[in-house]
């Protein structure tokens, strides 16, 4: 029997050699494998002409009979919200779309010549259909090693842009928004099909590449700090605060919540108006009024207040009742603009996955600067290039200058220059005709001493990326703060303003160095270092306590410390002990585990 309603397919030469054949999941039958693969054949041809009503996205997988593998079948899938791709049909010469499921079992070929006969039935559109939407964003990127691209994929998605339009009216938790963004003059295809010059994402920066000073070494680059005043790579943070009156109400018992301050209070000290919060574009640092509710029961106000050790200004306020939109106003939403313009130990990176941390801000005048007067926004470290191989940024740059200087965009499409035309003629050719080396070299001057350098310099301009990761967000420091209740040691978490764990590995690394007192430092000073009192008679460290005298009728105690066991107050000495360890001795004692100690 079949389902109800399901088509049923003719049983041929059924047995151990048939195969099941399944449409949307459901068994309808069951063929031999020739059968199956006549099958699989006439729908194809009959999709990819659009005969018969079959459906052209229509996936017909057909999975042979192996040793392993998947479950063999005629799979047969046309339901709705399914990945689909044109490929060219090479026996039909038609366009047809195929699924993520058959193309496995399929024999596509990229370009002509890798096509064999009698077993290829497919072909590319393009040769760059097998690249993501993401990396066809790449210029140039069948130049580069391919580990280098798909670094790239991953830090395009990392990138400080223009994230949207409507920022008026969103409020996301976290955004990151490029406040002097460019569009690349350097741009592969699908940068205009995909229309990113409406979300431009970096900035056309001029490079040379020298090892100038020491500061560029390790993927570290410097920065013209003129350039850096006149907004190259400024941006901003968006956070929203969500402030729930419901919930703080739930806490204090129910009480009646309202936003704002009492007629009476003086709000002119806290800068809060009379809603309750400050006024839109106020500058706040930490413990500033943030926003004031009162208490309709009790008739009193309570002001909270800005906690982050960063400024901001308040960009937006958002009241929020409930769903039917008739509730009291009792949620809002603060949305925070954070500037974050570019300081030493900001990600940045090309578009070719050569990442690199802002190192320094270098002075314009101690920058290097061309005969022509040019000076460079960054410096990039010859040594990125030998081992990464990324000959894409280094064709980039070239292209960058040329269409600078003829004031025109260039195509990066992959694939587009081969050995018999050369990217590096193309570009050399308009670079020559313009006035300049070649090779994209031009004679530079040290901006410190102004003598010629002897090499010529690899100068050109390359479309740079800010990327999100930010020392802003990752530095953690700490001189004394919040301890834990049980251990007395340094709670963990960067929030917490808790410490970085001194491990294992670590403590390792300062044995094997001799480094004891840095040890000690680490593990016992900076620590839970603790005093306690030790009975030398007993070892005991629990048995001491303090026991309080007869009053003699002057100011000065009469208390002293006794051990409990020895009943003996003459032996006990103040000792230097992690106070983790007096807790394991007190946890010890719980078990009827006795620990002496005996010192020296």
């Amino acid at each position: 029997m079949t389902p109800l309603g399901a088509p049923t397919v003719a049983v041929g030469d059924t047995g151990s050699s048939s195969v099941s054949v399944l449409l949307d999941g459901r068994v309808v039958g069951e063929v031999s494998q020739a059968q199956a693969a006549e099958i699989a054949i006439k729908l194809r041809t009959l999709k990819a002409l659009g005969k018969e009503k079959v459906p052209s996205t229509l996936e017909i997988g057909l999975v042979p009979v192996l040793t392993g593998g998947q479950y063999p079948g005629l799979f047969l899938m046309s339901g709705p919200a399914r990945m689909v791709r044109p490929v060219l049909n090479l026996s039909t010469n038609t366009t047809e779309m195929i699924g993520s499921f058959e193309q496995v079992y399929m024999d596509i070929a990229v370009v002509p010549e890798e096509a064999i006969k009698d077993a290829t039935t497919h072909m590319e559109l393009d040769e760059k259909a097998m690249l993501s939407a993401i990396a066809q964003l790449t210029p140039y990127s069948d130049f580069n090693q391919s580990p280098r691209n798909m670094y790239q994929c991953q830090m395009g998605k990392q990138t400080m842009g223009t994230p949207a339009h409507s920022l008026p009216y969103r409020m996301d938790h976290k955004l990151y928004k490029l406040q002097t963004p460019q569009v690349p003059m350097v741009r592969p295809y699908a940068h205009d099909h995909l229309k990113i010059d409406n979300y431009p994402h970096g900035t056309n920066a001029v490079i040379c590449v020298i090892s100038y000073t020491g500061y560029d070494m390790e993927d570290a680059m410097i920065l013209n700090k003129a350039s850096y005043e006149r907004g190259f790579a400024h941006a901003s943070v968006y956070k929203t605060e969500l402030i729930d009156l419901q919930s703080i109400s739930k806490d204090r018992g129910g009480a009646n919540l309202q936003f704002g301050v009492l007629p009476g209070d003086n709000t002119a000290k806290t800068g809060l108006e009379g809603n309750g919060f400050p006024p839109i574009g106020a500058y706040l640092q930490e413990g500033d009024a943030f926003y004031s509710y009162v208490d309709l029961d009790a008739g009193v106000s309570k002001v909270s207040y800005y906690k982050s050790i960063e400024p901001a200004y308040l960009e937006q306020i958002k009241l929020l009742g409930d769903e039917s939109g008739e509730g009291r106003l009792q949620r809002v939403f603060l949305k925070l603009r954070v500037n974050r313009n570019p300081i030493i130990g900001d990600k940045f990176a090309s578009r070719h996955g050569q990442k690199g941390i802002c190192s320094q801000k270098w002075p314009v005048e101690n920058m290097p600067f061309t005969e022509s007067g040019m000076v460079p926004d960054i410096i990039f470290n010859p040594h990125g290039y030998p081992s990464r191989m990324t000959i894409g940024m280094m064709i980039e740059t070239m292209a960058g200058k040329s269409a600078a200087l003829h004031g025109l965009c260039h195509d990066a499409t992959p694939f587009t220059f081969s050995e018999d035309n050369s990217a590096v003629d193309y570009f050399g050719r308009l670079l020559k005709k313009a006035g300049y080396n070649y090779y994209g070299n031009e004679r530079m001057y040290s901006g410190v001493t102004g003598r010629e350098f002897e090499a010529d310099i690899f100068f050109g301009v390359v479309y740079y990326q800010r990327l999100r990761h930010m020392v802003s967000d990752k530095f953690q420091v700490r001189t004394t703060g919040p301890i834990d209740i049980v251990t007395h040691q340094p709670v963990k978490g960067r929030k917490r303003a808790g410490g970085i764990r001194f491990g294992e590995m670590e403590r390792d690394s300062l044995l094997a160095h001799g480094s004891s007192f840095l040890l000690q430092d680490r593990l016992l000073n900076c620590s839970d270092r603790s005093l306690s009192r030790l009975c030398k008679k007993c070892g005991s460290l629990l048995s001491p306590m303090l026991v309080r005298g007869p009053s003699t009728g002057t100011t000065e105690s009469s208390s002293r410390w006794r051990c409990q066991v020895c009943s003996d107050g003459g032996q006990i000495e103040i000792i230097t002990v992690p106070y983790v360890f007096r807790y394991l001795v007190a946890e010890l004692a719980a078990m009827n585990i006795r620990v002496e100690l005996s010192t020296c």
